[in-house]
């Protein structure tokens, strides 16, 4: 059913993109007696199977109520410094403060997914494909951070955040910080 509302979404692109870049310029030319030409048709029918193919996939899988979450990255869990998001580690002490850290990176979906996410805002349910776009998100900010950390010689970030911001249309920023540190053995 995805791959049915990928090429869905495909087509609602290259329709929309082609009726307006190159539909509209050939209009304004041919303004006098324009006889609609079969690539116009084409890129036309496109526009609008591509939104009915979409329409259709979003709501089959609204029916079924088929669980969410497949495609997220698996977590990482052969780390050699330690993430916390307190400040002290029990058993262990803190000798050595080497500074901030962070990793940060910004996704964004493509407009095909983008239309999905707006049929789902119209017929209700979990917006997926800003759940994978977010679970990759923090797939990628945290590993970054500790890859900075582990260039400093550390051996734990403690007080890990992470600070989430849209960063423009369906593009989001997520930042993940904390504090380097060095702990006794």
């Amino acid at each position: 059913m995805k791959t049915v509302r990928q090429i869905g979404s495909l087509a609602f692109v290259l329709g929309l993109f082609t009726a307006v870049f190159a539909g509209i310029p050939w209009y304004v030319m041919v303004a006098d007696d324009p006889v609609v030409p079969w690539w116009l048709r084409i890129a036309v029918f496109c526009l609008l199977g591509g939104i009915l193919v979409v329409l259709l996939t979003v709501a089959l899988d609204q029916s079924r109520n088929k669980p969410r979450g497949e495609g997220l990255p698996p977590a990482e869990s052969d780390r050699t410094v330690l993430l916390l998001n307190s400040t002290t580690l029990p058993g262990r002490q803190i000798t050595e403060i080497l500074g901030l850290v962070q990793g940060h990176t910004v996704f964004a979906i493509w407009l095909g997914k983008d239309l999905s996410a707006l049929v789902r805002l119209i017929l209700g349910g979990e917006l997926t494909e800003y759940t994978e776009m977010m679970g990759r998100d923090r797939a990628a900010a945290p590993g970054r951070m500790i890859d900075q950390a582990a260039e400093m010689g550390a051996d734990a970030v403690i007080n890990a955040r992470y600070m989430t911001t849209s960063a423009v249309g369906s593009a989001a920023e997520l930042l993940a910080y904390g504090t380097a540190v060095k702990l006794s053995e």
